[in-house]
């Protein structure tokens, strides 16, 4: 019942995680992008309504049982997906890392969303560096390499015997410099 998520980010460093980002960046990312996405269909008589493409569970849902709704999703990627790409394009060029060598960790409270990170068109990062030359065709990596689950996540600071209430406060790194 307690909000611990600077405890959160203190307990991923704790765990060797390098850098510790918050999707709420990119979960406002992605509604600037519907917003945009949706003021251009409507200005342009584009397909209406338009619904949101943020659920993975969703998407698959209407491909699966309702395929003449799919010109009705949001091209948008997903928060998860997007701050995926953000990180493997914007952060690896202003950490100076190689994006191949990035292992980009989510956590998220549904399992759709280790579907969603395992498509195969979840790689703009890598269409991004392969069009500035520095990827050879064959080369291939996802956006986002691994989701766990909330459950997940706790079970694995469980093993690592890290307390979550003994945890500082701290927090996330910010991807586009000092807060």
């Amino acid at each position: 019942g307690s909000l611990t998520v600077g405890q959160l980010y203190a307990a991923l460093r704790r765990l060797g995680c390098r850098q510790v980002w918050d999707t709420n960046f990119a979960a406002d990312l992605t509604i600037m992008e519907e917003g945009h996405e949706f003021l251009h269909r409507l200005q342009n008589g584009g397909r209406l309504p338009m619904f949101t493409s943020c659920s993975p569970g969703w998407i698959r849902y209407c491909e699966t049982f309702y395929p003449d709704l799919i010109p009705h999703l949001s091209t948008a990627k997903s928060p998860q997906q997007m701050f995926g790409a953000a990180a493997k394009t914007y952060a690896a060029q202003k950490l100076g890392v190689d994006p191949r060598q990035m292992f980009v960790v989510s956590i998220m409270p549904c399992t759709a969303k280790k579907f969603e990170a395992s498509r195969p068109e979840m790689d703009s990062a890598c269409r991004y560096w392969r069009q500035q030359g520095l990827l050879e065709p064959h080369e291939h990596f996802p956006d986002v390499d691994v989701v766990l689950t909330s459950r997940e996540a706790a079970k694995l600071l469980k093993m690592a015997k890290i307390h979550l209430p003994d945890m500082p406060e701290e927090p996330p790194d910010s991807l586009l410099g000092r807060y």
